[in-house]
């Protein structure tokens, strides 16, 4: 699940040059306070709109090259990204980023900025190569320039740890998310939105790795504040909302799961609209209360929904893509229909590979799904073949008394008992259970 992350917030200083100079950088804070007042309330079409007129004006007034306008372009581009038009944001962010370098100097924090946005356009992109190494850079130039406590420095913890969780090396996510969650406590008090931030993506983290008790501890207190700080209808407060939803609905509890998702998508579609992939992600996750109850005419059209508006915003090789695919051929194949399955998996398997490597749990889904299907139509020998690489690679990115490593070890002891080898089902079948005796 994708986490939005905080963005940096650049402050640059404007001198004043006269009269007429100074009207036009009135113009252009008011124009900015404008826009940013609209974005809090969660107004994106119209703070566009006036975040655009903030740009002409300091073009205008300042010249192409001025600070001022790499804020603009910065600001502007934060709220395409909002909207989920990266394309458009793209440009901006990497404009902003040339002339803050060229004014400023590499090691500037309004460069650490720049570097930032930039990264999280990559990193919900799902170009993650590109990513790392801004998110990197951005944070060793706020260490330098702040130390290691300052909120900026959390902030940039917050989003490289979130790109590791993104790619499932929750090793390495963990003690970023935790550090950030300090600095933020710390800096900002335990109240803040941004310590809210930390709590919903911690929270997240523990959930994937099946700690449901810490993650719904997390997640609650994370909704608390930002019910308090940003108001009932705030995003922030649909993504608490959805996550929260997805604790309960990883331990089968739909009766509570099922008002949570579907309060977040009425936040979601009312302040981003019905096309953004917030929407799309929550639209998955409603669908698939439905497939669990077998109510697969309400799931079928939420699944195709989701789909498509992934693979406008997102393109057609990203990884949300590649989870939207993977549930719809879900449905699909749970109806017996394969024809309509197979092909949606395999589309899937290879999204993922290609985007997050042959080792991610995301491929071994994959590789289990594909594997049921194979499975289904007495396709021993490649089923197996698939169970099998499915299980190792998520040993070894859970850990072996993960949740999803007990239901990897039933599929293959069915396999196994299907094909002769009861011995070694037996065996499988043990651990699994002993898997889940854990008290979690």
């Amino acid at each position: 699940m994708k986490n939005t992350m905080t963005a940096l917030v650049a402050v640059l200083l404007i001198v004043c040059t006269g009269i007429f100079g100074c009207g036009q950088r009135r113009e252009w804070e008011r124009l900015n306070n404008e826009a940013l007042s609209l974005s809090r309330q969660g107004h994106y079409d119209r703070a566009v709109v006036v975040a655009k007129k903030a740009l002409v004006v300091a073009e205008q007034a300042f010249g192409p090259d001025h600070p001022s306008v790499a804020t603009s372009l910065n600001d502007l581009g934060l709220l395409y990204k909002t909207q989920g038009d990266y394309a458009k944001a793209e440009p901006l962010f990497t404009r902003s980023l040339a002339i803050c370098v060229k004014v400023f100097g590499p090691d500037h924090p309004s460069v650490a900025t720049s570097l930032n946005n930039l990264a999280a356009l990559y990193d919900t992109w799902g170009d993650y190569a590109k990513a790392e190494p801004l998110y990197n850079r951005s944070l060793a130039i706020l260490e330098k320039v702040h130390g290691p406590d300052h909120p900026s420095v959390a902030t940039s913890l917050n989003n490289l740890a979130s790109l590791y969780y993104t790619q499932g090396q929750y090793a390495q996510a963990e003690p970023l998310f935790n550090r950030s969650l300090a600095v933020r406590e710390k800096a900002l008090g335990p109240d803040h939105p941004d310590v809210g931030q930390s709590l919903n993506n911690l929270g997240s983290l523990y959930r994937t790795q099946g700690d449901y008790t810490k993650a719904e501890m997390l997640c609650k207190r994370s909704l608390a504040i930002r019910e308090k700080a940003l108001g009932p209808d705030h995003p922030d407060v649909g993504q608490s909302l959805n996550n929260l939803a997805g604790i309960y609905d990883a331990q089968s509890d739909y009766a509570k799961a099922e008002p949570l998702f579907k309060r977040s998508l009425a936040i979601w579609e009312k302040v981003l609209g019905p096309e953004h992939p917030e929407v799309a992600a929550n639209l998955n996750n409603l669908a698939g209360i439905y497939y669990t109850r077998r109510d697969y005419a309400k799931a079928e059209p939420l699944y195709n929904r989701s789909l498509a508006i992934l693979e406008k915003a997102l393109g057609a090789d990203h990884p949300n893509v590649a989870a939207s695919l993977n549930n719809l051929a879900m449905l699909y194949k749970t109806q017996g229909d394969y024809a309509k399955a197979e092909p949606l998996y395999n589309r899937s398997l290879a999204i993922d590979e290609k985007a997050l490597g042959p080792n991610h749990p995301h491929v071994a889904i994959d590789l289990n799904n594909l594997a049921g299907i194979y499975y289904t139509q007495g396709d021993y020998a490649k089923a197996g073949t698939l169970y099998e690489r499915a299980l190792a690679i998520l040993e070894k990115a859970l850990g072996p008394d993960h949740p999803n490593v007990a239901t990897s070890l039933d599929n293959l002891a069915v396999l196994y008992r299907k094909t002769g080898r009861e011995k070694e089902a037996e065996a499988l079948e043990k651990r699994a259970a002993a898997i889940r005796a854990i008290k979690r």
